[in-house]
């Protein structure tokens, strides 16, 4: 046994340690196997205030002798949160030398919740050559827009209820930056040599980064304590999203390259990335839709500063970015016409109901964020489908389809295209773009897409498995884009009966093995949703992402003063948390990837048992009260420790584990597991 004393002056403060203690010892298992996707170190929980070193050098310094490509992207895990707008100041690497570079070296607005289900291309730069040993990045959040979900309507957080969680002091001006500082594996530094590409994948995860009080469902606080996660290892999940201006085409390679310029930045460059396309790759250039070489050849007629942005894969082999889908010009949001990107939750004739809708209105405007807008397509809308060809028409536009559309942004009635100056928006530059401020949390918004596009993009189908057959498997949906399923209006989805989120039916083509979903397993599909009023099948998938072998999160909490008996079987063998004790706690959950499962519907309890499979175990008792973590190398001194504290005096607050959960067993195999005591 391990027994640390935290150095924490402030209750409030200690509260979050205990927290952060609890996934800290989670998150430990989870990258010592490798969990989602991710491998690497986890980010310091001390965050500090200002900007990064002075030190910082600029991007490519030196690179005059020995210099390689360093491709940085970005991603996130998913949290409550509809909207997560910031700054993203700095974000530098920092050799084993000292030398310390800046890849990012112009303040770019990021919105962490797009990130969930791809990762977007941060920087391509050539920097010096070298071992890297830790990165750091600084976030800005004066002005941020940060709308909490609470289940059944997005609230947004005011400025002065965002707080830094090392100081608990608001987080607004001057003092509205935030750096973490991740050190990367002695063994596994960012190992950047001359013509070559060296990857480092980041990942911000919001939940554990992000302390949402009172509660989720009745929010007014955000507490910041940013939690970095790194690996040199793309996470083949997400797809890869590139955005900058068009530099060169190649019609003999089969290529193009862009100057780097990610998220919604109007101005400056992060390197340069070839794109290689294929005979299947698609396009959408100023709305028209084309396939491989015709897209390639067209988008060789455009100016070398065209805007444009790729979705794709890396391959780690070969060093290549290959493009699956290319949007261009008008069809890149912001470019030239204002843009809506969103999830459709319910049609009535053309008139659309989009939620969680990320505005982006034409030249140096505010990106915003708007919880639903109205969306009016036509005849003349022209439409096509990311990564996919054919003919498609607003009928292709279904409930439940996540769509980015383009058209005329109206304000209370003003058309945003043409008066983008106006008292909201007057005297804005360049440098507009990416400032946030009480404008981010628009409202009223319309946009009027009939003489314009749509680009209809994957949706994430989640849920619980009903039954799964041949070329059909049908779901209890939770959720479509994380948007929950009791948002959707499914009327007028179906031929002859409309989709219902009970019985949501789910065309698996061939090449995806669905032999292990068995029911009550829980699944991710990303595709694409069945055209409107030709249901069903109510969703066409082209991935499947299957947990049968992925970790669980198990988060239950117990109201204060807790209870003295969690466990109605403590064993060197197992645990067991019965269903009327599951049913009496505040909270109850286990997550599976995307899918969020319910323990307190298992008849016989939750059984937690040591993952015999796991080579780095990680176990922890928290005592509230006396400030002190008591860690543990086995399963067995865990419960012979619990088998004390639990006097019938002492009583339990928090259970956390992380390992794999069978879900048509109820058992719970820990390789990490964290119980919180108030004593």
């Amino acid at each position: 046994m391990t027994r640390n004393q935290p150095q924490h002056s402030r209750p409030s403060a200690f509260n979050r340690l205990l927290r952060a203690a609890l996934w800290l010892t989670i998150a430990a298992a989870l990258t010592a196997c490798g969990g989602s996707g991710m491998s690497g170190s986890l980010g310091s929980l001390a965050p500090g205030m200002g900007s990064s070193s002075s030190s910082t050098g600029t991007m490519g310094a030196s690179c005059s002798g020995s210099c390689g490509a360093a491709m940085i992207t970005m991603g996130d895990a998913a949290g409550d949160f509809d909207s997560y707008m910031v700054d993203l100041v700095s974000l530098t690497l920092t050799r084993s030398d000292g030398t310390v570079v800046e890849t990012v070296p112009a303040t770019t607005q990021v919105d962490f919740t797009q990130l969930v289900n791809l990762s977007e291309i941060l920087s391509a730069a050539e920097i010096p050559a070298g071992r890297y040993v830790s990165v750091s990045m600084t976030l800005d959040y004066n002005g941020a827009s940060i709308v909490v979900d609470n289940g059944t309507m997005g609230v947004p957080i005011a400025q002065a209820n965002i707080i830094n969680g090392a100081n608990s002091q608001p987080l607004v001006s001057p003092n509205s930056q935030i750096t973490v500082t991740l050190s990367l594996p002695s063994d596994a530094p960012l190992v950047v040599t001359p013509g070559t590409v060296a990857h480092l994948a980041l990942d911000f995860d919001l939940t554990d980064s992000n302390a949402v009080t009172p509660s989720a469902t009745n929010p007014t606080t955000v507490t910041v304590d940013p939690v970095l996660m790194a690996s040199l290892v793309p996470d083949t999940t997400r797809q890869l999203h590139v955005r900058g201006e068009l530099a060169s085409v190649d019609t003999s390679t089969n290529s193009f390259v862009v100057n780097v310029r990610p998220f919604f930045a109007a101005s400056g460059m992060n390197g340069q990335l070839t794109v290689d396309t294929t005979s299947t790759t698609t396009y959408s250039i100023n709305g028209t839709a084309y396939t491989g070489s015709q897209g390639l050849a067209q988008l060789a007629t455009l100016p070398a500063d065209t805007m444009t942005a790729a979705y794709g894969t890396w391959n780690s082999t070969t060093q290549t970015f290959t493009a699956s889908s290319v949007l261009v010009g008008s069809s890149v949001a912001g470019a030239r016409l204002d843009s809506v990107q969103g999830t459709v939750v319910a049609r009535t004739g053309d008139t659309l109901t989009v939620e969680n809708g990320l505005i982006c209105p034409v030249g140096p405007a505010i990106v915003g964020f708007q919880r639903t807008v109205t969306v009016t397509v036509g005849p003349n809308t022209m439409v096509s489908e990311s990564g996919n060809s054919g003919s498609f028409t607003i009928g292709d536009i279904s409930v439940g389809q996540h769509v980015q559309f383009f058209g005329t942004l109206s304000r209370g009635g003003s058309s945003s295209s043409s008066s983008s100056s106006s008292s909201s928006m007057s005297g804005m530059g360049e440098t507009a773009m990416g400032d946030i401020g009480q404008e981010s949390f628009w409202g009223n918004e319309t946009l009027d897409a009939t003489s314009g596009s749509a680009v209809l993009l994957p949706t994430q189908a989640v849920g619980t498995v009903s039954s799964a057959a041949s070329g059909t498997v049908t779901l209890n949906l939770q959720s479509l884009d994380r948007i929950p399923a009791s948002s959707f209006d499914f009327a007028g989805t179906g031929s002859s009966v409309d989709a219902t989120a009970s019985a949501y039916s789910i065309e698996v083509p061939p090449q995806l093995s669905t032999g292990s979903l068995a029911a009550g397993a829980p699944a991710s599909f990303f595709g694409f949703v069945a055209p409107f009023g030709m249901a069903p099948p109510d969703f066409i998938a082209s991935t499947l992402v299957n947990y049968s072998q992925a970790n669980a999160l198990l988060y239950v909490r117990w109201a204060s003063p807790g209870v003295t008996a969690p466990f109605a079987t403590l064993t060197a063998s197992e645990l067991l948390v019965s269903q009327a004790t599951l049913t009496a706690s505040a909270q109850h959950v286990i997550r599976v990837g995307s899918v969020t499962l319910d323990p307190s519907t298992l008849a016989a309890g939750l059984q937690i048992d040591p993952d015999t499979a796991a080579t780095n175990a990680h176990f922890a008792i928290v005592h509230a009260k006396s400030r002190m973590i008591d860690t543990y190398t086995t399963f067995n001194d865990l419960v012979t420790a619990l088998t004390t504290e639990l006097n019938g005096t002492n009583a339990a607050l928090d259970v956390g584990a992380v390992g794999p959960y069978d879900s048509s067993t109820g058992v719970f195999s820990a390789e990490g597991l964290v119980v919180v005591m108030n004593d």
